[in-house]
This record gives structure tokens, sequence and C-alpha cells, in this order.
């Protein structure tokens, strides 16, 4: 080959490599955190669909189980924060659930993203999701607290069957791997990723990921606690990664930059305009 013909030859690659990345960046996924929760009161079916919106790719859904054994979308174990109701929700009905306003306080809180029709919002049961969404929805549903709610992963493979919840668009996290073994004997064509908490800066390793590979096909760790080499070495390793939570856009290209394959954020409008270049 002529010096000239390796020259062009080499312009190409770089277009086509430039090219790459574009496309990467297109296929990060965009998960709504809670919905749209920067927007709207969080696990809302008001704060799911302004996350389908805002280009969210996922409505993420946090689990805690009612006195009568009802799966509903909250993120904590507690009322208190997110309702006007207080204690813990595995000591109320549904019914009782159902009658507490989940929207007045993010008024309260964000005045400057307040709006009337929050007002009296109810907490969504994961059935009403799935009603409200479809079975052709991309779902990321975390089991929280599963070891208060005993059967909790039996009951949402239950709910998903009954909607025919395309599984291919379906993760189901958690941070308790003991969870997501559950979910993989129960039904093992369901894709898992396990959450990971760190305090420190985070360090992963091989003997982990081997560990994690043997029923999960990403994890989920805290945005603030890694870096580049964590990032590629999950990457490299064949495990999707994505970090929770990032709201500003400067961290969100970072993450990008150091290759996640999807992130967790409250914006997903900010995180679409990333993606988009702008």
């Amino acid at each position: 080959m002529s010096v000239g013909a390796l020259a062009l030859s080499l312009t190409f690659m770089g277009a086509d490599f430039t090219a790459d990345a574009k496309e990467k960046d297109k296929e990060i996924l965009n998960v709504a955190h809670r919905g749209a929760s920067g927007h709207a009161p969080e696990h809302t079916i008001t704060s799911y669909k302004m996350g389908e919106k805002m280009h969210g790719d996922y409505i993420e859904i946090d689990l805690q189980m009612t006195k009568d054994g009802e799966l509903i979308a909250m993120h904590d174990e507690t009322l208190d924060r997110t309702t006007n109701g207080t204690g813990e929700v595995k000591d109320y009905t549904l019914k009782e659930i159902k009658e507490l306003d989940a929207g007045s306080w993010f008024n309260e809180k964000y005045p400057d993203r307040a709006k009337g029709e929050y007002e009296g919002l109810q907490v969504p049961t994961l059935e009403e999701v799935f009603q409200t969404f479809g079975k052709n929805a991309n779902y990321y549903i975390e089991t929280k607290s599963p070891e208060v709610y005993p059967g909790m992963e039996q009951k949402l493979v239950e709910m998903v069957d009954k909607y025919s919840i395309n599984k291919d668009k379906l993760l189901v996290q958690s941070f308790s791997s003991e969870s997501l073994l559950k979910m993989n004997q129960i039904d093992p064509s369901i894709q898992l990723v396990q959450l990971m908490w760190y305090t420190s800066p985070a360090t992963l390793t091989d003997a982990e990921v081997q560990s994690i590979k043997q029923y999960a096909m990403g994890i989920g760790p805290n945005s603030n606690m890694i870096d580049r080499e964590y990032v590629q070495q999950a990457v490299q390793n064949g495990l999707e990664i994505h970090p929770y939570t990032v709201n500003e856009k400067e961290e969100m290209q970072k993450l990008i930059d150091w290759g996640v394959t999807g992130l967790f954020t409250n914006f997903p409008d900010l995180l679409h305009e990333v993606k988009k270049g702008k």
C-alpha cells in the first residue's frame, strides 16, 4: 500500500471511529430515575409519563409491599417523606395508602416547579403502572428492602407474567444479591443488575466481576465513587454499567466519556440533550 493510500485509509478509519463514538453516545441508556423526578413527584404515574416525554428509555420503579401483599411504587420503607401519611408501608393496606396525597410534598419542597395538578396524586401499584404503559414499555424495577417483604420476588414475577411484560425490555435490580438470586431461580430469563453502594472510592476485583456475572448482566454503582478505571474494568469484562444518580450535564458527559452504558437521572431531558450534543 502506498503512503497516500495508507493516509487515506487512516482518514476513513478515523471517520468511522468518530461515527462509532457518536452512535455509542446515542446507545447510552437514559433511565428516568423514579420517573422524571426532578420535574414531578417521584413514583407517580405523572412522573413516569413525563419521563417518557423527556426521552427516558426506561421507567424506573422502586417496589415496596403493603400489609395486604400488594406491590406499590415507592422508594422509602416509610410513608413520611413522599406522602401525608406516617409510619411503615408494611403496616398499611393498599386501600389506606390509596387515600394518601403523594404529590403535595413536591410542591412544598420545590415551589419553583410546583403545579396544582400534583396535589392529591396517588401512590401507584405496580399493576397500575403495567396497565398504564403496557407490555412493551421498558421497565427497570428494583426489589427494595426485600428482607422486609418475604415473597416480593415471586409476586413481581407473577405480575410480569400476568401482563405479558416483554422480558427483553425488563431489567430487575437490587442491592440484595440474595434477592437477585431468588429472581434468577424463579425466572432465569429475566435480566438482572446488581446495585452497588460505596462509601469510599470504588474498586472492582476480578473475583467480584466473575461472581456477579453468574447471575447479573450489569452493575449499578453510585456515580460519585467511581473512576474511569472502574468503568472500563466492568465494560471490558462484559458487564453493563449504569451509575446513579447523575443530574448535571458535565457529570453526564464525563461518565459517558469513561464508557458507561447507561445513566440514572432525575432529569432525563438533560441527558437527552447531552446525548444529542447540545
